[in-house]
């Protein structure tokens, strides 16, 4: 008999060419669509994929987590926000849904394995990095429990995003290969403070300070900010950039200063999830999804870490994922609760 495959299915490209790669390999696929949240438009996306049901002659299903998805990943981006940190709610959804909350359907439809279209690459021991590294997308997936690697295919890791659409012409899905890129984070139509002023008040002017705490601007709320970020501010008096490399809250301040005080060379995290088992080893981090990979040393204390940096970061902000590598080798990561230079 063939292995049956749990497949998450979106109505798009990867979520399509990986059912038709995952039945090349002889799995019998079985489709999952989960309704998460409530500005996605979910009737077109189950349109597309009876059509892709018939195609490929699968069975799929509907399961609404609508409920879960809120309490675990959108109250947390909302949260986040309110309290002055920069969320990464990929990495959460990642963490407390799609490898969280559809486990259990794979008792439910009798499933052997958990399929979805991430780009990345596991030999049921550890996660890599996916042959795209444009799309690459280890980084949001280091809160994965280890034990559930070896239940999970990811049959796009081999393939670059241009290789994908390549299959979806050839299989006859030419409006797929052609539609225009999703967004990254699902539940934001256009942008996050549109999200944000539904919850919480986003038009609270503030002002902006130096790091004598001096006031030297004025800023349109706290929350349309994050490290690192050098525009959308007004200061009274400069002639030279000035970059955020603070946000307190409570205050509804910005603190902002030249481009070296971002330098950080210490990180500090919580929460932390490995999948090595050391308390201490050398290894490359990312503070932040589209940055550089730096050498660092890590030592762990329980759940918490501190990472010593060979050379200063800048962006580190508060609420991002710092994710360790050995190559292209996942190894674990955790939530950034500070950083010092």
């Amino acid at each position: 008999m063939k292995k049956k495959v749990l497949v998450g299915i979106s109505g798009g490209v990867d979520s399509a060419v990986s059912v038709y790669l995952l039945q090349k390999q002889g799995y019998e696929v079985i489709g999952l669509y989960l309704k998460m949240h409530e500005d996605v438009p979910h009737e077109e996306n189950i349109e597309k994929i009876e059509k892709l049901s018939k195609l490929f002659n699968i069975e799929y299903h509907i399961e609404d987590i609508t409920e879960t998805f809120k309490n675990k990943v959108f109250n947390y981006f909302i949260e986040s926000y309110k309290n002055g940190l920069t969320p990464n709610p990929c990495a959460m959804c990642n963490k407390e849904i799609k490898f969280g909350e559809m486990i259990p359907f794979l008792e439910k439809y009798n499933c052997e394995y958990l399929s979805t279209g991430h780009y990345v690459k596991t030999d049921g021991e550890f996660l890599y990095r996916a042959k795209d590294k444009t799309k690459d997308q280890s980084y949001f997936m280091f809160g994965i429990k280890k034990e559930l690697l070896k239940k999970t295919i990811f049959p796009l890791g081999d393939y670059t995003k241009d290789e994908i659409k390549d299959i979806a012409r050839e299989i006859g899905l030419e409006i797929l290969a052609s539609a225009r890129e999703s967004q990254d984070i699902c539940f934001i139509p256009t942008n996050y403070i549109d999200v944000l002023k539904d919850y919480f008040r986003t038009d609270l002017k503030g002002k902006i300070v130096n790091t004598r705490r001096e006031v030297i601007g004025n800023h349109k709320g706290y929350m349309h900010y994050t490290i690192g970020q050098r525009k959308g501010f007004t200061l009274f008096k400069s002639h030279i950039p000035h970059y955020v490399i603070g946000i307190d809250s409570e205050k509804n301040q910005i603190i902002v200063g030249n481009k070296n005080q971002l330098d950080k060379s210490m990180v500090f995290l919580k929460q932390c999830n490995l999948f090595i088992d050391k308390k201490s080893f050398d290894c490359e981090v990312k503070v932040r999804y589209r940055t550089s990979p730096v050498k660092a040393k890590v030592k762990m204390d329980g759940t918490k870490a501190t990472v010593f940096l060979e050379t200063p970061v800048q962006g580190v902000a508060k609420g991002q994922a710092c994710v360790f590598y050995d190559g292209d080798k996942l190894l674990g990561g955790g939530w950034i609760r500070g950083a010092k230079k």
